[in-house]
């Protein structure tokens, strides 16, 4: 059983090094990292998981892009201890961050990511819309929190900052 809450300040360093344990220290090169500098997460959204003994088990951000006009959402980085993974606590996770975006009034997510693991939590490949490089086009996936959210927009997601 896991207890699921919002991160805070206390949380940031644990929760950076469970990033860093997951992806390794360079993941801050990742084309996906450009749109995150000098823009700062949707703390409401910034969930983490701890076990009965409090141990840090998973942890998921999000951030405020645009496309033209439109703001969205970037999932990511999301992350499972090693020792917790097949759990299905990544799913938990997204799950329940994705609802507190739709009450918070969000209507769209975006993510980079591989689609037979994020499709069966509704995430489809969004042809229309360009990540900065070097990101693969076929890993761009989004979801709609509000129906034809995704329908008519596309472009070039940049950041808030």
């Amino acid at each position: 059983m896991y207890a699921i809450n919002t991160e805070t300040n206390a949380d940031y360093w644990e929760v950076e090094a469970l990033y860093d344990l997951c992806f390794a220290p360079g993941r801050e090169a990742l084309s996906s990292y450009r749109l995150r500098e000098n823009t700062k997460p949707i703390a409401e959204l910034c969930l983490i998981a701890r076990d009965e003994q409090h141990i840090l088990a998973g942890a998921i951000r999000y951030w405020p892009v645009k496309i033209k006009e439109y703001s969205a959402l970037l999932l990511g980085p999301i992350a499972v201890h090693p020792t917790r993974q097949g759990e299905g606590l990544g799913s938990l996770l997204i799950k329940d961050s994705l609802k507190q975006a739709e009450n918070l009034g969000h209507s769209r997510v975006l993510l980079i990511g591989d689609l037979p693991y994020y499709s069966r939590l509704g995430f489809k490949k969004l042809s229309n819309v360009k990540m900065p490089q070097p990101t693969n086009p076929e890993r761009v996936l989004g979801i709609e929190l509000v129906f034809g959210a995704w329908d008519i927009l596309g472009g070039s997601v940049e950041s808030f900052g």
